[in-house]
């Protein structure tokens, strides 16, 4: 199932990632370009690397240029990210671009990577749950509760895996129909920015 194969990769990405363990280092897509694998180890490697972000800029002691700097940085990578997610639907539209559309089909309410993008971000919190079960510092009373949490976890897992199969099943057989609709970030445009399209008139 596609779900399956899915999860494989962004385990992979997340493994491969806490060798080193660093948001600064070089990325390599060990799938060739062209791929749905390629595109599944990017976004999720992208989600990985942000997570950390997100670990990093709650340090209490952090200084605020640096943290600036680090906010410009998760701005782009929440861009990189959608645009990721851009790709895997056309990869889809592409796929089923012969189906024919039943008369009674209908639209979901996301599209197919939408959902695979939550599915990348189940992964991490697994990872990192999963972690946090295994930690010889942690009391007996957080262990306890990171494991029912990490037992919720594995079940959404099975939820969202089976939702996605389901739902790429029902665009193949012609019972769903999907659309890409382009995220229309305002926030990073010069002219719909109105802080940003007041400095480029100053």
């Amino acid at each position: 199932m596609f779900s399956q194969e899915a999860f494989k990769i962004f385990e992979q990405s997340i493994v491969q990632y806490h060798v080193l363990d660093s948001v600064d280092q070089k990325f390599v897509n060990p799938y060739a370009q062209g791929k749905i694998e390629h595109l599944l180890y990017r976004k999720n490697w992208i989600d990985t690397v942000q997570w950390h972000y997100e670990d990093i800029i709650r340090d209490p002691d952090i200084e605020p240029v640096a943290a600036l700097e680090l906010k410009r940085k998760i701005d782009a990578s929440n861009q990189e990210r959608t645009d990721l997610v851009e790709y895997i639907d056309s990869y889809f539209l592409q796929k089923y671009a012969d189906v024919e559309i039943l008369e009674n089909a209908t639209i979901n309410t996301e599209s197919p990577a939408w959902a695979i993008d939550r599915l990348s971000i189940l992964a991490l919190k697994i990872y990192h749950m999963k972690e946090e079960t295994e930690r010889a510092d942690a009391s007996a009373e957080h262990i306890k509760a990171c494991k029912s949490k990490l037992a919720v976890l594995l079940e959404q897992k099975k939820d969202l895996s089976t939702a996605i199969d389901q739902l790429l099943a029902d665009i193949e057989a012609g019972r769903k129909y999907m659309k890409v609709y382009k995220q229309m970030k305002m926030y990073n445009d010069d002219e719909l920015n109105p802080v940003l399209r007041g400095q480029k008139q100053g």
